[in-house]
């Protein structure tokens, strides 16, 4: 029979034992239990999709509890809400004076501007305090960056000019925490400027009206427990916090209150494709956000939705995989306001104009994307000591290098820089990502203030930096010696990490639906993955430039589909392309519901494999 035990404590010899005694699989890991054992194999008759009870309510707690919820708080968590997770606002630093200094603009009808990034969580932000306002009667402009011509964060000239227009009131969404020269001009320039951010902050904080991060240094301790919020989660808060402020002036009296709740969407757009840590509080704004997708309210965002060719309710997965990357083609290739104009748009033709455009953008961005990864790809031959991937070349566009080291690190299993170089100026624009349990964006930091880079800064899994080409070799020599000792532990601790075990006949529609359950997913709260077997391949082939595409078939006379992307190199892929005959298999994957057909079918999306026999 099978066992269904609740996770055992961590360290115990059954928390860490093997999967289906898997040491070393084709790519070369163990399977660990991400908890407690959850055999749901053979023996168990294959059917552990049971709707929402029995044995489906069985691995609905298990999967809760192996991420970090205790036995007594699982309710709380398996329907999350703001009601449960929200903290008070007035909590974090300068949450206050932000709201009061904001709510006297909108009392006296000063001018007001948001200065935003150009990513996703920059124009999701953004978008959100334009909405507040508006619902507060305050027609605010806001300005965002090119990324090529000014880069990341804001200027002071930029922050001049907008005073010099007549913005008296200036709010940085997204950036902001580490500009101290370019805020010390627009203090010097008689404009108040607030910072709401998420970034890592320096001892030393530039000089604003108000500073809104919970990664300052100086938080208190429940704020900076909320240091994984994307900045329009931040953003979010402070809309309570304004809103809470004016009632407390009466302005409400005789008008309504803007429906905060509605801006949801916004904040679960720009905390997933942000890839913030979905526990806690954004797995609410997530969980939540996704129920305003459903009521396609928002006219930018539907929009967006059909430019995508998605006609079901949108799921998280889509929010980083189709919508974000669209709306981060603008700021990437494009024009980097386009994503505030789709977010806050009252015109459907617009809207759809604007869709289509960032569409073709994001096909555009896809090749260059590719041109870029190939080239720096040549260099990782050269690099296979290093501890930190620093991979640099002209000619590779600024505004796809933070997807190649994203593809770089998923490659490699270290942290991957990807720099592109400007002969004409001598610099280069870098962008950075890590691995968990390497704080890149503090080595990034340190680096800045060892005099090797111009400007730097980020968070633990991402971080964007700009450096003299003269020293880039310093730059490189510096992270390795800095975090050599962290890849190696992080490295070392790396395992495939499983939270199920069944046969092909428990691979069911009734299962997905039982593990969307515990969802939304994403970094900090993974998408469960599960091991089927063993199984014989019927078939094996590589569809599309390198997916490599498998039918599969179990003792019990079911088979399955399954597709790993991007895999048709790796050793796995050849394996099971090449010297499957004869042999038995267990295959480790997530779980994905294949809904095109007739009847909806569950596949497998596999990440590994090992040999059963």
């Amino acid at each position: 029979m099978a066992t269904r035990s609740l996770p055992p404590e961590p360290g115990t010899t059954s928390a860490r034992a093997c999967v289906l005694g898997v040491t070393q699989s084709l790519s070369g890991r163990a399977w660990r239990w991400r908890g407690g054992n959850m055999d749901l194999g053979e023996g168990s008759g294959g059917g552990p999709g049971s709707g929402a009870g029995g044995l489906g309510q069985d691995i609905l707690t298990q999967l809760l509890m192996t991420r970090g919820v205790t036995a007594g708080d699982v309710a709380r968590h398996a329907r999350p809400t703001l009601r449960d997770f929200l903290p008070d606002p007035s909590e974090f630093r300068d949450m206050d004076r932000a709201a009061q200094r904001i709510a006297a603009a909108v009392l006296s009808g000063e001018k007001i501007t948001i200065y935003g990034d150009y990513d996703v969580d920059g124009a999701t932000s953004a978008a959100l305090m334009i909405e507040l306002l508006r619902g507060l009667g305050s027609d605010a402009e806001y300005y965002i960056p090119d990324r090529l011509l000014e880069g990341y964060g804001p200027s002071g000239e930029a922050l001049v000019r907008l005073a010099e227009t007549g913005s008296s009131l200036i709010v940085t969404v997204d950036c902001g925490a580490m500009a101290h020269e370019a805020l010390a001009m627009a203090k010097a320039a008689g404009v108040d400027v607030i910072v709401v951010d998420h970034h890592k902050c320096s001892p030393e904080l530039p000089e604003t009206a108000a500073l809104v991060n919970p990664n300052r240094l100086d938080e208190s301790d429940l704020a900076a427990a909320h240091g994984h919020l994307a900045a329009v989660g931040v953003a979010f808060l402070l809309a309570v916090a304004v809103v809470r402020t004016l009632r407390g002036q009466d302005f409400f009296e005789g008008r309504q209150e803007p429906d905060l709740m509605a801006l949801l969407d916004l904040v679960a757009l720009g905390t997933v494709a942000d890839v913030a840590e979905l526990h806690g509080l954004n797995r609410a704004f997530v969980a939540q956000g996704l129920k305003v997708l459903a009521r396609r309210q928002r006219i930018g965002m539907a929009a967006l939705i059909d430019a995508s060719r998605i006609t079901r309710a949108p799921i998280a997965s889509d929010l980083g995989f189709a919508l974000g990357p669209r709306i981060n083609a603008g700021g990437r290739i494009g024009e980097s306001t386009l994503g505030v104009r789709l977010l806050t748009t009252r015109d459907p033709e617009e809207a759809r104009t604007i869709s289509e455009q960032l569409s073709q953008l994001n096909e555009e961005r896809r090749a260059i994307e590719a041109a870029v990864q190939e080239a720096a790809e040549a260099q990782l031959a050269g690099q296979h000591n290093m501890a930190v991937h620093v991979l640099a070349g002209t000619g590779w566009h600024p505004g796809v290098i933070g997807i190649v080291a994203g593809r770089i690190k998923e490659k490699t299993g270290k942290p991957a820089i990807v720099i592109a170089q400007d002969e004409t100026d001598g610099t280069g624009k870098g962008s950075g990502r890590s691995i968990s349990g390497v704080d890149l964006g503090a080595a990034i930091i340190a680096a800045r203030e060892a005099g090797l880079l111009v400007a730097g800064g980020g968070h633990a899994m991402a971080a964007g930096l700009t450096v003299p080409n003269a020293n880039l070799s310093a730059f490189t020599e510096f992270l390795d010696e800095r975090l050599a000792r962290d890849v190696e532990r992080a490295r070392a601790g790396q395992a495939m990490a499983l939270d199920l075990s069944l046969a092909p006949g428990g691979l069911t529609p009734d299962l997905c639906e039982t593990l969307e359950a515990a969802g939304p997913y994403g970094v900090g709260w993974p998408a469960p993955r599960i091991a089927v077997g063993p199984v014989r391949i019927v078939k094996a082939d590589i569809v599309g430039k390198d997916h490599l595409r498998l039918i599969a078939s179990g003792n019990d006379g079911r088979s399955f589909k399954a597709i790993a992307f991007r895999a048709a190199e790796t050793e796995m892929a050849q394996t099971l392309l090449h010297r499957h005959q004869g042999r038995r298999f267990h295959l480790a994957g997530r779980v994905k519901l294949d809904d095109w057909g007739a009847r909806p079918a569950a596949e497998l999306h596999l990440e590994d494999a090992a040999f059963a026999d």
